[in-house]
């Protein structure tokens, strides 16, 4: 009898707190957040598949076999998995040698890029010239115009490079620097590299956040203005240099447009060599079959693919930290 009292009694409390209006005011708020956060999941995973798709697709077609290549049954695990395609397509790269240079190249070209930019980027944020505002559209229109709009007058300088007549006074004629880095490196360092106007934005846009103070604090204790930039303001600036160190490695690195546009060796720029895998092993290997080619060339990308996503891996904290801070967003 007590039993069944207790029973009623826990019934009628149940009732009581779902008419109660906070009550289900409480659990509506529950479903509410509960459906929010499963669309949101939905739509995660979903941008997550498409965009890991592909990539999970080459990973797992690297380990296949010759077998593996033609099963239809084999969807995301190889039944014979093996190392052959690393093997030869590391070979037919020259893997080692090609990503030393290009690595070199690349991180080469980053620091003079966070140089010059950080610079050009703390000039428009601090001081006032004539021309500033005209000036700085102009590294925006850089952002808006594609290169290939300028590709013809990019490559007729320097397929005939005479600055200022120094090359004829020196060696006769004009210097054709076409078949070398040169002219990459010479656009990074007058500050219109691969995307040297986003780079020179974000260094702006953080540089204006800064407080005044720290310069002016700076001037009293007597640091001239190159101290007060590279021992203060740009190490104060670190998470966009963060920032721009990672856009400028992964956009360097998979340049293909000026590497061909100027063309630079394919055994400085592997991206140009990846693009030529396919028909390398086919002559070299006589490897005729399109579906096994195509099992080289997918392990022949993920090796390109590692130092850029260890790189990233390495830096992800301070990336996300970068963008949050450097004003890209605004």
């Amino acid at each position: 009898m007590a039993k069944n009292t207790a029973v009623a009694k826990g019934f009628a409390e149940a009732k009581r707190a779902v008419s109660n209006p906070d009550r289900r005011k409480y659990v509506m708020n529950r479903v509410k957040n509960f459906a929010l956060a499963l669309v949101k999941a939905a739509i995660l995973i979903g941008v997550a598949y498409v965009i890991l798709a592909p990539v999970i697709g080459m990973l797992v077609n690297s380990f296949s076999s010759n077998r593996d290549a033609y099963d239809p049954m084999v969807f995301v695990i190889p039944k014979s998995p093996t190392l052959e395609r690393y093997q030869l397509a590391a070979l037919r790269l020259k893997y080692v040698p090609t990503m030393a240079k290009n690595l070199a190249y690349t991180l080469t070209l980053t620091a003079l890029q966070i140089v010059v930019c950080s610079m050009a980027g703390y000039g428009f944020a601090r001081f006032e010239f004539p021309f500033r505002k005209l000036l700085f559209g102009c590294v925006v229109v850089m952002i808006v115009i594609p290169s290939h709009t300028i590709m013809l007058p990019l490559y007729m300088t320097f397929r005939t490079f005479d600055p200022f007549g120094i090359a004829t006074a020196i060696t006769g004629g004009p210097v054709n620097l076409m078949g070398t880095p040169i002219p990459v490196y010479i656009m990074t360092l007058l500050g219109s590299g691969v995307r040297s106007g986003l780079y020179i934005y974000i260094f702006n846009q953080f540089f204006r956040g800064l407080p005044k103070e720290i310069e002016e604090a700076a001037l009293v204790d007597g640091a001239g203005l190159w101290y007060t930039y590279f021992r203060i303001m740009l190490v104060n600036a670190m998470p966009a240099v963060i920032t721009v160190t990672v856009f400028s490695i992964v956009w360097q690195f998979n340049d293909t447009f000026f590497a061909k546009l100027f063309l630079v060796s394919e055994d400085i720029v592997i991206s140009k060599k990846i693009a030529s895998l396919q028909a390398t092993i086919a002559n070299l290997d006589k490897i005729l079959e399109v579906p096994i080619q195509e099992l080289y060339l997918d392990a022949g990308i993920i090796l390109v693919m590692l130092p850029v996503v260890l790189i990233y891996v390495f830096l992800q904290r301070y990336f996300i930290e970068g963008v949050e801070r450097s004003g890209i967003v605004g």
